[in-house]
């Protein structure tokens, strides 16, 4: 039950590989989405994930600005099938948010959330800045957070 945050240069090849697991069985056989889960950002990103009975439970892919937007990001956030309905979603999320706040300062988050998590992410203070749109055949909604709380 260890929650972890790893540059990809500081990723064992296993773990790398349970990661690419994980998230190709969410993103792309359980919501039936073929896309190029391997898009190259991993490379400059941080991943924040949780470990429980050696596999990957919860993750998230922590960017910074530069990278997918002129913000810091959060994407691919996923809880393993397994593992959901455990409050993974919540800490994972407040585990992010605290990194990004911590490395690269208190400033704006922005992220592009399926349209059905758009409560979720509001939770979090996160409010929509695009109409649904879809990407990917999936309905999605751009959201920025202004002020990072944790």
């Amino acid at each position: 039950m260890t929650w972890k945050v790893k540059s990809f240069n500081e990723l064992s090849t296993h773990e790398l590989y349970e990661i690419l697991k994980v998230r190709t069985a969410v993103f792309v056989v359980e919501q039936e989405c073929a896309y190029p889960e391997v898009d190259g950002k991993d490379l400059f990103s941080y991943h924040l994930y949780k470990e429980e009975n050696g596999e990957v439970a919860a993750y998230a892919r922590l960017l910074p600005a530069g990278v997918s937007y002129d913000e810091p990001s959060i994407g691919r956030v996923l809880v393993k099938e397994s593992y959901r309905g455990r409050g993974f979603a919540g800490e994972l999320m407040r585990r992010g948010l605290a990194f990004i706040q911590k490395e690269w300062g208190d400033q704006p988050v922005k992220i592009q959330a399926q349209e059905y998590l758009k409560e979720f992410y509001g939770s979090f203070g996160f409010k929509a800045i695009t109409e649904t749109y879809l990407d990917d055949g999936i309905p999605h909604i751009d959201m920025m957070l202004e002020k990072p709380f944790v």
